[in-house]
């Protein structure tokens, strides 16, 4: 994709999640995909305590899966969330890794980061903080954290390629990826790939199962793997119902490991 591309992309992605932040609903609107109720968390993962646990106007449902649940989060970790939004995930890990932990969110929507500090303040929660910028382009030292998590937000990319880059980057030797995002089951056609309220909903972006490990192998990272588990075909599939493209898509985990340290 050309520079020109790419910034067009970014900018839609930017706009759209701006205006969803302000709005406090799900990435497709009322009644579509991510639809940020207690129910539509619960069916992806997310416990009963995890969603109490959350400051009120965190959860967006802007997920498609619980990262949390594959983390395997210490006490005393450092973790990075790559697209944070209203900080769900980063305050659910932050409870985790406790006073001794870190979590960092990053986001590129100024309205998103302002929500999220917002929400921390309603917490009082001192091992969280919330930076703007580009998940390709990372405000953050190399080998700064011990983990990377996501949540349906790297198939928003133009420039997968580079997140993984930049993931591997601020990873600590050994440190592990934990992500839930949406994959393509098959190849999506270039009219559908065009097609911008695919693109902000989380579709027309999503890489296949192959072309996402060659991405983290070309990045560096070892234990690669990727599963799409049967919730995660079916809520996708529920989310679009109405669009015949659902049947190309599925939320997916995916979870690989930079090399060398310790473990």
């Amino acid at each position: 994709m050309d520079t020109e591309n790419v910034d067009a992309v970014r900018k839609e992605v930017r706009d759209h999640y701006g205006q969803l932040s302000r709005e406090g609903m799900g990435c497709c609107g009322t009644g579509g995909c991510c639809a940020a109720d207690p129910g539509a968390s619960a069916a992806l993962g997310y416990t009963a305590e995890q969603l109490a646990d959350a400051p009120e106007g965190a959860n967006l449902g802007l997920g498609c899966g619980n990262p949390q649940a594959i983390a395997r989060l210490a006490p005393g970790e450092r973790v990075l969330d790559l697209g944070s939004g209203g900080g769900f995930d980063c305050f659910l890990a932050a409870r985790q890794v406790g006073p001794t932990g870190l979590v960092i969110g990053v986001d590129m929507t100024p309205d998103m980061i302002e929500r999220a500090r917002g929400n921390a303040k309603k917490v009082s929660l001192r091992n969280v903080e919330f930076r703007l910028g580009e998940i390709e382009h990372l405000p953050l030292a190399d080998a700064d954290v011990d983990v990377v998590i996501s949540n349906c937000v790297i198939n928003l990319s133009p420039e997968k390629s580079a997140v993984f880059r930049e993931a591997f980057r601020v990873l600590k030797p050994g440190g592990r990826l934990a992500i839930s995002d949406v994959v393509a089951l098959a190849p999506l056609t270039p009219e559908e790939k065009a097609d911008v309220t695919l693109y902000t909903g989380c579709v027309a972006g999503a890489a296949t199962i192959d072309e996402l490990k060659a991405m983290l192998l070309d990045a560096g990272f070892d234990k690669v793997d990727i599963d799409i588990p049967a919730i995660g075909r079916a809520t996708v599939a529920q989310w679009f119902r109405d669009n015949p493209t659902a049947s190309k898509v599925a939320s997916a985990t995916i979870e690989a490991r930079r090399p060398g340290g310790s473990q």
